[in-house]
């Protein structure tokens, strides 16, 4: 529903103008909206969190920073010789330190979700003229973003500033606790959200998280932190819930004209109106648009290509299986490809070639582009919804669960009914490559069908640094790895501003 995106939007400009400069700068503004007066009515609480919502949507997170981060930091891309910047191209190679602007954008959106989720979980009790069951609701919409917030900043930083209050001063600034404490923060707050939030089906718009989403979100975290029962039951929870099932055709969830469908768990919410904001925050309604058709797509800046090892874990005939996977051709633009509905051929673009089966070629990125119905031209920002949960991830995860848990049949016939949606229809396991024939095998064809079905969408980075623990790679799938690598180094910007942090509390390497 784009309404809903608008109003996010708008929302959070009028809200929160928020002072975070030096003592000189603060002056008060006697039009800017205060929070102390200001969360009177359900209305206001409601307006809260929809600014919550567009954090996620700024450029520091979900436009921009946050797909890069997470996809330069797997193995799924490499340079597609655009436009990659300097930063950018760090995160690849893995050679970044404390001044990653990438990084720090994406830390600084994390932490304005956990600012305004504090305020809305600090406020919302207080609140006159609003429902019991719609306080209830909306406390826990934003206990579910801060509990995304910080099961992002625990499994990619580590031990990290918990706040669950909101800071007003400098003064406020928390010190560092422990990966264990994020992480456990974050699941409490999971918890909470999925026992308040309403089924998909009984939210107040479209596009709005719930039980859903927050078990999913939780589903993720436990595995993270090893806990594969508690994981199986949120995400059993799900299935058994009848509120989600897979779409017959795998691009509809790529797409701008399907987004919302039965298969879409949580949604980060675009729309082709407005503009693209590079200075955003989710504040101002310029910020309507991703930049991600722009960035990854053939016709556009082609700043991230897949990588050769992303290409060959695909089914082909070439390498004996019984016929090839569809989603090759529904994730990648291969030249020859037609796009623009049909009405143009790609014969050549710009960047990095790739060897693939022997042939070198340009093969880019087709899952979020415009390019199925336009020929972006030059510059092209658009509003394809990003999807953050999708059902077939949730299949997918409960498969490991079952497979940790001893039921590998289970986890074969989950596998299954990802690889027999309608428009992919592989043969289901076991296959020529993949026998599944003892435990071992089972894992291969999680990590297999996991990587397919889901390439590029911010998933596999965390995949990796939980199976490389776990000791369920067969081999070290990110050429530069040292150990410094599994975390990201706290912001340099964070260490000079908090006076509760100090060089001392820098991850290890850096």
């Amino acid at each position: 529903m784009k309404n809903f995106k608008l109003i996010i939007a708008v929302v959070a400009a009028f809200l929160f103008t928020l002072s975070c400069g030096r003592e000189d700068l603060d002056v008060t503004n006697p039009n800017q909206v205060v929070v102390a007066t200001y969360y009177k009515n359900g209305n206001e609480l409601r307006n809260g969190v929809y600014s919550i919502y567009a954090s996620w949507q700024s450029l520091q997170l979900y436009a921009r920073e946050y797909f890069f981060l997470h996809d330069l930091r797997g193995d799924d891309n490499k340079a597609g010789g655009g436009q990659l910047e300097t930063p950018r191209n760090q995160l690849l190679i893995g050679t970044n330190d404390p001044g990653n602007s990438v990084a720090r954008d994406v830390w600084t959106g994390l932490y304005a979700v956990i600012l305004r989720s504090n305020i809305v979980i600090e406020q919302g009790p207080g609140v006159e003229d609003i429902s019991e069951g719609l306080r209830t609701a909306l406390i826990a919409e934003a206990k579910l973003m801060r509990g995304w917030a910080y099961f992002e900043l625990g499994s990619l930083w580590g031990g990290v500033p918990i706040y669950t209050t909101y800071a007003s001063t400098f003064e406020d600034s928390a010190p560092k606790s422990s990966q264990e404490d994020v992480l456990a923060q974050a699941i409490q707050d999971l918890q909470d959200a999925a026992s308040g939030l309403p089924l998909a089906s009984n939210t107040e718009q479209v596009g709005r998280f719930s039980k859903g989403t927050a078990q999913a979100m939780l589903g993720r975290a436990l595995m993270f932190t090893g806990d594969y029962a508690g994981a199986k039951n949120a995400f059993e929870a799900i299935v058994n819930s009848g509120e989600y099932a897979l779409v017959d055709e795998y691009d509809d969830n790529f797409q701008e004209e399907n987004e919302y469908n039965s298969e879409s768990i949580a949604e980060i919410g675009y729309a082709n109106v407005g503009g693209f904001n590079w200075n955003g925050t989710g504040d101002d309604v310029g910020n309507e648009q991703s930049v991600r058709t722009q960035e990854y797509s053939a016709v556009g800046w082609r700043n991230l290509i897949p990588s050769e090892g992303l290409l060959n874990e695909f089914e082909r005939t070439s390498k004996g299986d019984a016929k090839d996977d569809p989603r090759f051709a529904k994730s990648f633009y291969t030249l020859g490809d037609t796009f623009n509905n049909g009405e143009s051929v790609l014969t050549d673009v710009q960047g990095e070639e790739t060897t693939f089966e022997g042939v070198t070629t340009k093969i880019s990125w087709r899952k979020y582009s415009l390019m199925y119905k336009t020929d972006p031209g030059g510059f092209l920002t658009g509003g394809i919804n990003m999807r953050v949960i999708r059902y077939a991830e949730v299949l997918i995860n409960l498969a490991e669960c079952e497979l940790e848990l001893g039921n590998s049949s289970r986890a074969i016939s989950l596998l299954n009914q990802v690889r027999s949606r309608p428009s992919v229809d592989m043969p289901p396991y076991p296959t020529a490559n993949v026998p599944v024939s003892n435990p071992t095998e089972v894992m291969e064809a999680i990590i297999h069908e996991k990587r397919v079905e889901l390439s590029s969408e911010q998933i596999r980075n965390r995949d990796i640094l939980r199976w490389r623990k776990e000791g369920k790679l067969a081999t070290e799938p990110i050429a530069h790895y040292s150990p410094k690598l599994e975390l990201l180094p706290i912001p340099q910007s964070e260490i000079d501003n908090n006076s509760n942090l100090s060089e001392a509390d820098q991850n290890p390497g850096y």
